[in-house]
């Protein structure tokens, strides 16, 4: 058995990171990417920090009603919570969505903060969002396979 210490590796983690980004699954999965994220190497393993509090409570709020509305196009009792497979469609389909339902659609890759500010520039709120063409993204994401 090791000794690893999973308690101390979450303490660590949690002193390090002052603004957790409500995306790090899509960042660590690359994705997406964000231009005010900032990684960090902890007991060999990476995490993601946020390094601008207004970006980060934008997109927190963004990754609410991604939730909100990713429950029903993804088949998801309201009580259970979420599997990893689909926090990724959510996170990253999401994004790719609103990046396209933007008119970003061709774009190589989606700049989470980027594309939120801009989106509320365009909308004015969050909630105003196009969310049925923001969930046509997370319903067509396809998480890449894994390794055999």
């Amino acid at each position: 058995m090791s000794g690893y210490n999973e308690a101390a590796y979450k303490e660590a983690r949690d002193s390090a990171i002052q603004l957790k980004c409500p995306f790090e699954r899509a960042l660590l999965s690359r994705c997406v990417n964000c231009s005010v994220a900032r990684r960090l190497l902890l007991a060999e393993r990476e995490a993601i920090s946020c390094s601008d509090e207004e970006a980060n409570a934008r997109c927190k709020v963004f990754y609410e009603a991604l939730h909100q509305n990713a429950r029903f196009a993804l088949h998801m009792d309201p009580n259970q919570p979420w599997p990893f497979g689909k926090e990724i469609r959510a996170q990253c389909g999401g994004v790719r969505g609103l990046q396209a339902a933007m008119g970003y659609a061709g774009a190589q890759s989606a700049d989470v903060a980027a594309l939120v500010r801009e989106g509320v520039a365009r909308f004015e709120r969050i909630d105003a969002f196009p969310y049925s063409e923001i969930m046509r993204g997370v319903v067509h994401y396809e998480p890449r396979k894994r390794r055999s």
